[in-house]
């Protein structure tokens, strides 16, 4: 009778289907990576460390990927066993949403603007 009362109590933690325990050292090393992942793109924009800004704004998204990973893991705790793998498979799918939904809108966007923006040639002949 103990033995299914100790089964049943360690059943309803989550120990067995893979999800991670959180850990005050687990959240303090989040926290310290996010504030570091914070503090480079700062330093970066404000000490004009690149002479391109399209250089900066490169490493500030690679920078900003590598963040969103720590926040996933150190915060959120996803992994490829948490759940069976529901969770990677939901973040797979909101990934694609987000591509298929930033492209549409920049495509759009730049031809709107390259459309019916009227070009220097016909802002000089104007009265």
């Amino acid at each position: 009778m103990s033995t299914h009362i100790e089964t049943h109590h360690d059943a309803g933690h989550g120990d067995g289907d893979g999800a991670p325990h959180s850990t005050l050292k687990g959240y303090l090393t989040g926290f310290v990576l996010a504030a570091i992942l914070t503090a480079i793109p700062f330093w970066l924009v404000m000490g004009k460390v690149f002479d391109r800004s399209l250089i900066t704004a490169i490493v500030i998204l690679a920078i900003g990927v590598v963040q969103i990973v720590v926040h996933m893991i150190y915060f959120l705790h996803m992994n490829g066993k948490a759940e069976g793998g529901w969770t990677m498979l939901a973040l797979l799918f909101t990934l694609v949403l987000v591509v298929i939904t930033l492209s549409g809108s920049l495509w759009v966007m730049y031809h709107l603007n390259h459309n019916m923006m009227p070009s220097m040639q016909d802002m000089r002949n104007m009265p």
